[in-house]
């Protein structure tokens, strides 16, 4: 951090004192979730680390610990020198009333929700995020999380990126292309649907089959069935891995092999390793993500594997939600130090500080995005990749794009 920024640092230090002092948020120096006499924040995190998306609630919850033990060990140049973090973590299980009452158990105890994960378990605190001025960085990339102002996205949508799938499919295929979709029965699913939908009408591209799966889901023959019946050359994954696995395998089984079309929560990492899936199965799956993967050249890899070094390879092998549970913390952590920065860390300063981010890269690990207005519009450049099985990795196909049904107006 320069010499000029640490003086105005200090010298919002040295006022946001004087305001506590004189009996702001709390009193004896803290604001809500704020220490400042002891430079702690305190930050909330809910996540599933139990039901049925715990595949990746656990390596998010693994980068999200990373990035706080990185900050406390000091010299990060995340937060001012002297600052460390505290958070509270609940296990919601992806059960949406579960993450509600764990809410109000922590809601009091911090300023802001570093992480709340899951689409259906996100929408439902809306109402108290508005209430209590909480700002809350969803694991989601849901179009919905987006249109509200306390819950603001880091990437770009499940909705964009499936509109970008149809876009590739129409390159790769023509406008003669056979699409079809298996999507998640909630709001995540609903949002890939309307993508597909609305880009396939661009097109003017036919969607043949519509498979719903309900979450948790195990027997997919009906749905490859219905798909194979239908005639879909390229299929969009709107699920979870949970889902991945066994409805490729199904299809191999059926002799079936479209080309898959994954959205960013439909891979996991661990499909690397032959042992938990045979490579064969993703031959034809392609992955259509906003998201660095693991070890990719970008600015900010570096720093982020010399922190996994330190502070999460003994507890977890590689795994690209890590790295966007880092990714997703780290925005929370850069919104508080541009409020502290301005002299103001209330809730209503922190809100400020987020609509003055503009073009930030998360600390050189993704495409720029910009928070200054609601609906928040995280970037709407996507890509397509396809795993590289033997070498645990990723070969580009397709580089960054915006959807082309709306590339004018973006």
């Amino acid at each position: 951090m320069g010499s000029s920024r640490s003086i105005v640092v200090r010298a919002a230090l040295s006022f946001l004192a004087g305001v506590a002092a004189c009996g702001g948020e709390g009193g004896s120096g803290e604001l809500r979730g704020v220490d400042l006499e002891n430079k702690v924040l305190r930050i909330g995190v809910l996540n599933d680390l139990s039901g049925p998306a715990a595949a990746i609630g656990r390596p998010v919850h693994a980068g999200y610990e990373i990035l706080y033990q990185q900050i406390n060990a000091g010299g990060s140049g995340l937060l001012p020198d002297g600052w460390t973090v505290e958070w509270i973590t609940r296990d919601h299980g992806y059960n949406p009333q579960q993450s509600v009452q764990m809410y109000n158990e922590i809601y009091d105890d911090v300023l802001f929700l570093g992480m709340s994960f899951g689409t259906p378990t996100t929408l439902p605190l809306h109402p108290m995020l508005s209430r209590d001025r909480m700002l809350a960085f969803p694991v989601s990339l849901s179009s919905r999380t987006g249109r509200n102002e306390f819950t603001p996205p880091v990437t770009p949508t499940y909705r964009t990126e499936a509109m970008r799938a149809v876009d590739w499919a129409v390159e790769q295929a023509g406008s003669s292309v056979k699409l079809g979709i298996a999507y998640q029965q909630d709001d995540f699913g609903q949002d890939a649907l309307e993508g597909l939908e609305v880009e396939a009408a661009f097109h003017g591209v036919e969607i043949v089959s519509k498979q719903a799966i309900a979450p948790g889901q195990a027997d997919f023959t009906a749905v490859v069935s219905a798909l194979q019946a239908a005639g879909a050359e390229y299929v969009m994954l709107g699920i979870l891995p949970g889902a991945t696995g066994p409805l490729l395998g199904t299809a191999a089984q059926l002799g079936y092999a479209p080309v898959w079309m994954g959205n960013t929560p439909a891979w996991l990492d661990r499909f690397f390793d032959p042992a938990v899936i045979p490579p064969t199965v993703f031959a034809n799956f392609y992955y259509v993500t906003s998201m660095p993967y693991w070890g990719e050249d970008r600015p900010g890899m570096r720093a982020f594997l010399d922190a996994y070094e330190r502070f999460g390879a003994a507890q977890m092998k590689p795994d690209s939600y890590i790295l966007f549970g880092y990714m997703v913390a780290a925005s929370g952590i850069e919104v508080f130090r541009r409020a502290l920065e301005s002299g103001d860390v209330s809730p209503d300063g922190l809100m400020t500080a987020l609509h003055g981010v503009r073009d930030w890269d998360l600390n050189g690990l993704s495409q720029p995005i910009s928070l200054a207005s609601v609906p928040y519009d995280a970037g709407r450049l996507t890509r397509v990749l396809r795993p590289v099985m033997a070498e645990r990795t990723w070969q580009v196909t397709s580089d960054y794009a915006v959807p082309k049904s709306d590339a004018g107006a973006h």
